[in-house]
């Protein structure tokens, strides 16, 4: 007698993770190319000023440019996702990461290609913004099908960390080159690398492990240039999905927790993009005689040891007994909720050391969602988590960019940064009661004779 599809696919999928040293290549790897997407995200707002400067633009008009990143960022994430768990994310990242390494690269020459400056820049932005979509959502369906459930959380948060090391770089390095040799110095440091990060991920690591490809049940052992080829042409013609990697598109959202996964994401996502976006200008206004490399730099040094702790800690439970939604719960309860108080403390401070302070608990704290919402789309829906996160990560944009306009309101109508903070935690609150009400960490891409229990 065969065993079921379900349990064949499962025991598929355990021989198909990485041992323990190809995850510890793959972490150092990836958390790498984290950083360098970072870098390149971030080359624009390093530069915005000194390009204004010599293109005469306005605020209202580096603010287009600015904000056309989200734009293509938006759209996406889903594709992206999919498009993981089809064809593998290592390929999706590669791919994506060629191209916007190279469009960084070439931002100088497009800046000076005619009189358009602010038209070119802003197609840059949303081509950068499409193109790092897909990142995170097909970094999701890799680990998710490559690491043990019980490393995913360290994985997934060590990877994640290279946001902040790639924030700082960039506003490090990225500074020095600023004022030594000038903008355009900026964009080709930081896609350089990245380009450099793709030749080696192929060269090293893809070329070593003799991809192989599975279409239409057929199995066809390629090289490795065939098989980024093939993934190419998936991309641009979409071929024929086989059966077994069709998304159970009602099945998942008919599950309560697969919406509580999304809307923790949602709250998640738009908390952080509000005190990213508005902190800078907190500190300014509030201390107009801080110094900028304080707090611009401090909260993203703490954050970077709290999100490889946050990952370290929930594998360490989960090891030792705890149930994993359990362990994804209390993490949640550390990213969104006490995250927040933080938060509601910098509304109710005069002091720039402790506004320091509380800004740095604040961001640390929410690295704990790594460990938290981010893992546990992963442990419902293993089988298609790149087309799960790209949802949730669409929904946690758009509600970003609401929630940013939204605190840009609230300060203009009550002149109060207060009224900021509180609604980080009323976001943050909604999130994180829906999680512990209905969030569970049981597979629900499975048919429902065969779910884990």
């Amino acid at each position: 007698m065969q065993p079921p599809p379900d349990e064949t696919r499962r025991d598929a999928a355990e021989d198909t993770q990485w041992s323990r040293p190809e995850c510890q290549v793959w972490t150092g790897t990836l958390l790498l190319g984290t950083c360098l997407l970072y870098c390149a995200r971030v080359s624009m707002p390093v530069c915005a000023a000194s390009m204004s400067q010599d293109f005469g633009w306005n605020k209202k008009e580096a603010g287009v440019v600015l904000s056309s990143f989200f734009w293509g960022y938006c759209l996406t994430q889903v594709v992206g996702g999919h498009l993981g768990d089809r064809i593998g994310g290592e390929k999706v990242i590669l791919l994506s990461a060629s191209a916007w390494g190279f469009i960084t690269v070439a931002t100088p020459l497009l800046a000076h290609l005619g009189s358009a400056h602010l038209a070119f820049m802003t197609f840059s932005r949303i081509l950068t913004g499409l193109l790092q979509g897909v990142y995170f959502p097909a970094l999701t369906s890799l680990l998710s099908q490559k690491v043990r459930e019980s490393e995913r959380a360290f994985t997934y948060s060590t990877v994640g960390a290279g946001s902040q090391f790639g924030t700082l770089v960039t506003g490090a390095v990225g500074s020095l080159l600023l004022d030594w040799y000038g903008w355009p110095s900026v964009f080709y440091f930081s896609g350089g690398l990245t380009l450099l990060w793709v030749g080696y991920v192929y060269r090293c690591l893809l070329s070593e492990r003799g991809p192989s490809s599975h279409l239409d049940g057929f199995h066809v052992d390629l090289p490795p240039p065939s098989d980024l080829i093939l993934a190419l042409g998936i991309l641009a013609q979409g071929l024929p999905v086989s059966r077994h990697t069709k998304v159970p598109w009602r099945q998942l959202f008919r599950k309560p927790s697969v919406w509580a996964a999304i809307i923790s994401q949602l709250s998640a996502a738009c908390s952080f993009f509000i005190l990213l976006s508005w902190l800078p200008t907190f500190f300014k206004e509030t201390f107009p005689s801080s110094k900028g490399w304080v707090f611009n730099v401090v909260p993203w040094l703490v954050a970077i040891p709290a999100s490889l702790l946050s990952g370290l800690l929930s594998d360490h439970l989960i090891n030792q007994g705890y149930r994993t939604i359990t362990v994804r719960k209390f993490m949640q309860v550390m990213g969104l909720g006490l995250s927040s108080v933080f938060a509601l403390c910098l509304g109710h401070t005069s002091s720039f050391c402790n506004s320091v302070v509380f800004a740095s608990a604040s961001i640390g704290l929410q690295t704990f969602n790594h460990s938290g919402i981010s893992v546990n789309i992963q442990d419902l829906a293993p089988s298609c988590a790149g087309f799960l996160f790209g949802v949730a990560n669409t929904a946690g944009a758009l509600a970003g960019v609401v929630g940013v306009c939204l605190g840009g309101y609230l300060i203009e109508t009550t002149g109060s940064w207060t009224s900021v903070f509180n609604l980080v935690a009323a976001i943050s609150s909604l999130g994180l009661c829906t999680f512990l009400v209905f969030g569970k960490a049981q597979r629900v891409d499975l048919s429902p004779a065969h779910e884990d229990l």
